[in-house]
């Protein structure tokens, strides 16, 4: 929206001034709760098939698996204060480690048919994520090597990563959302994976699986009818609190 320049008459921008306002009184109906989102979900059962769309991890004992492992020593030893402190932060996996990419904008409470979508997404990938990890029963660095441990034990088995698989589904999610701020909030999905071979949670080929299952999630959202209701929807959102927000910029 193009500001008014100095020289308009004072009563085209008392217009301006009418018609933000009027929009401002309107903003809680457009950004309502999320009642008319789709029932449906977003993604069939066992799709995607992370078992066969991923290749086994490297063998246990292997000689692949120890330049696995002499990767994840390396990272480990080399990370930077400020590093370690990111990867501690990301481990909780909460959609606000996207803010700094996306603005004030992105905080709870601000965009409830966005964060339902979200919700959903999350809610629905758990299984996904789960299968493949049950089946190939990877363990963990730190289970190899114990001066890689720091922080609990995982609950769960190491290939794909959860976080990177998570991290490469949020992120290319909030980039459909947010399609001028996309390279940064890739550049985030993409940290919350590496992160966890910073501090001895995953190897290298672990977060890389991660991403490869993330795309493929990505893809068969992008392929379901309800998921792109819903992707509308919040896009709508979106767009009449940015326009909101320009607005209150112009009042003032």
């Amino acid at each position: 929206m193009r500001l008014l320049s100095n020289s308009q008459p004072a009563n085209s921008q008392s217009g301006r001034r009418s018609r933000t306002l009027a929009l401002l009184l309107l903003l809680p109906l457009l950004l309502s709760t999320p009642q008319l989102f789709a029932d449906a979900p977003y993604l069939a059962p066992g799709h995607p098939d992370g078992v066969a769309l991923l290749a086994p991890p490297p063998a246990a004992g292997s000689p692949e698996e120890a330049a696995d492992l002499k990767a994840v020593r390396s990272a480990f030893k080399a990370r930077t204060p400020t590093e370690k402190a990111r990867a501690m932060k990301d481990a909780g996996l909460s959609f606000s480690l996207f803010e700094p990419a996306i603005g004030p904008l992105f905080q709870p409470g601000k965009l409830p048919k966005t964060e339902a979508l979200l919700k959903k997404v999350k809610a629905e990938i758990g299984g996904i994520i789960d299968a493949p990890k049950d089946h190939f029963k990877r363990r963990r660095p730190y289970e190899l090597d114990n001066q890689l441990a720091l922080g609990d034990p995982e609950p769960s088995f190491g290939y794909p990563s959860g976080h990177s698989t998570r991290g490469t589904v949020y992120a290319m999610v909030l980039a459909e959302l947010f399609p001028e701020k996309s390279d940064a909030i890739l550049n985030i999905g993409r940290d919350i994976g590496f992160d966890r071979v910073l501090i001895g949670k995953h190897f290298l080929s672990d977060i890389q699986a991660g991403r490869v299952l993330g795309q493929a999630i990505v893809h068969e959202l992008l392929s379901s009818p309800s998921f792109q209701h819903d992707l509308a929807e919040a896009k709508t959102e979106i767009e009449a609190a940015q326009y909101a927000r320009a607005g209150l910029e112009t009042v003032k």
